[in-house]
Order: C-alpha cells, then sequence, then structure tokens
C-alpha cells in the first residue's frame, strides 16, 4: 500500500511501516505535538510512518462517551498535520458520506471492524481512490477478508491493506491467531493493529479496558510473522486520553518498541 503514497518517507528502506497516532483528534497542539515525536523516532529508524487521528468515533460503548471536538475541525487539524510535516495521514470512517468528505483532507480511510462487512461503504471509500484499510472484524476469519478486499479492488481500486485487530475470546477479550497474517497476506498487505487488539470490550462499566503490558509481546511477535505493518495508538498520558486510554501506548515508550521491532524485522530478512 505505501507504495501508492507519494508524501511517505523511507519508502525503500525495507522495514516494516508504521500507523500511528491518538485514537481521536483532542486538538491541534496535541495532533502536531505527538506527529512532531513519532516522526523524529521513525526517521531515525527509517519508518515509513502515517499519522492516524480519529475525526470521530460512532461506536462507542455508552452514549455519554466523548466523541469528536467537532468533524471538520479535526478534519482540518488531520490535514494540517500532513501538510506540516509533509507525511500522510488516515482516519477511519463510519457512514457512506463519510468518505467523499474525509478524502479532502486525508490519504488513507479506514474501515472499522464492526463494518468491514458494509458493502456500500467499502465500495464508497475505494471510489475516492485513496488508500483504504479494512480492519478485520473481531468476528471474521482471515479467509473471510479476501471478498471485503474485493469489494474494493472490484471497485477499481488496488490500494487497499488489512488490518489485523484480534477476534473476540468469550465476551470480554480479544486474541490474535497470527495464523491469520500469513493467510491475509495472500490478498493485501497486512498490518497489525497491537493496540485495539489488546483491548477487553464489553466490561461492565460500559468503558472498554485493555493489556498496555503485553503491546511488546504482541507487536514483537507480529513483526516476526511477517506483518508488514504495525498500527499503534499512542498519547503522552493515556490515563488522560478522551477515548481508549486503556490500551494506548505511552508517547515517551514508543522509541524503545520500536528499536526493538526493527531488530526483529533485521533478524528475519
Amino acid at each position: 500500500m505505501i507504495q501508492y503514497l507519494d508524501n511517505i518517507h523511507h519508502k525503500n528502506s525495507n522495514n516494516f511501516f508504521l500507523i500511528a497516532g491518538p485514537c481521536i483528534i483532542e486538538g491541534e497542539d496535541m495532533a502536531l505535538r505527538i506527529a512532531e515525536k513519532v516522526i523524529e523516532i521513525t526517521n531515525k529508524y527509517n519508518i515509513p510512518y502515517i499519522f492516524k487521528g480519529s475525526f470521530k468515533k460512532a461506536n462507542r460503548s455508552r452514549v455519554d462517551s466523548f466523541t469528536t471536538i467537532g468533524e471538520e475541525k479535526s478534519l482540518e487539524i488531520l490535514k494540517k498535520v500532513g501538510e506540516t510535516f509533509n507525511i500522510p495521514t488516515t482516519t477511519d470512517i463510519h457512514e457512506n458520506e463519510h468518505a467523499s468528505l474525509a478524502a479532502q483532507y486525508v490519504d488513507v480511510l479506514q474501515i472499522p471492524a464492526f463494518l468491514v462487512r458494509q458493502t456500500d461503504l467499502l465500495v464508497a471509500a475505494a471510489k475516492t481512490g485513496k488508500c483504504v484499510t479494512l480492519k478485520k472484524g473481531q468476528f471474521l476469519s482471515p479467509e473471510s477478508m479476501k471478498f471485503a478486499v474485493e469489494k474494493v479492488t472490484d471497485s477499481d481500486n488496488h490500494k487497499v491493506a488489512i488490518i489485523e485487530r484480534g477476534n473476540s475470546f468469550g465476551y470480554t477479550d480479544l486474541v490474535v491467531d497470527y495464523r491469520g497474517i500469513p493467510t491475509m497476506k495472500n490478498y493485501a498487505p497486512v498490518i497489525l493493529d497491537v493496540t485495539h487488539s489488546l483491548q477487553q470490550p464489553n466490561q461492565s462499566s460500559g468503558v472498554t479496558g485493555g493489556r498496555p503490558d503485553l503491546i511488546e509481546t504482541i507487536a514483537k511477535a507480529g513483526i516476526a510473522v511477517g506483518a508488514d505493518g504495525i498500527f499503534i495508538e499512542t498519547h503522552p498520558t493515556p490515563e488522560t486520553a478522551l477515548s481508549d486510554g486503556a490500551n494506548m501506548l505511552r508517547l515517551d515508550l514508543l522509541e524503545d518498541l520500536l528499536k526493538k521491532l526493527t531488530k526483529v524485522r533485521e533478524a528475519i530478512l
């Protein structure tokens, strides 16, 4: 997928690529600060980088959960991040009309896991001509993602990748089946969403939990079995994040992790 992004750096480094940023856009200063720090690290280790931030969260556990600081405001911030640092950006979309809207501001459109079977949404994203990432539903087999990919490619868009984010394990946990990564690489490049794979959904409080202590374990295994990219949500202070703080990586821990993952990548090549 990254070969289609003209503004991505270190494209020929033969390293994994990184999608990283906050769960949701909380403000301009925060977004720029996170992007600047991640760029500093990825330049050091020659890692192609795409900035991620949701402009709106539609799949919240409770009706009073935070959703957005404003759709247009968030998209403008994503655009500013991309223009300020000359890097590609991505955001998730939840409705058909969001595809053409978000495509005016970002380089990659992400389809959330719960919506990956929504044909009209996938086709709308594909028809923008932007790169499209498809999160594998927690309820789907790796083999079933072939058909999600085909919905995009049959819409004359071959700029598509799959994001693995774990499978439902009982009612309140997720588990990653690493056998699925080589399977799905037969259909499209595969990105491992490390932080969402460690979520603990459907908690009695109505707030999703997580296991950030296992981020390094999950990420190393993903690189070892051949993931093309890594997806990590990161925040300077996850405990104060407005969304998904329970499973995000603290920003000051990112460099050590990426340094280790780069060594794993070098070892398997």
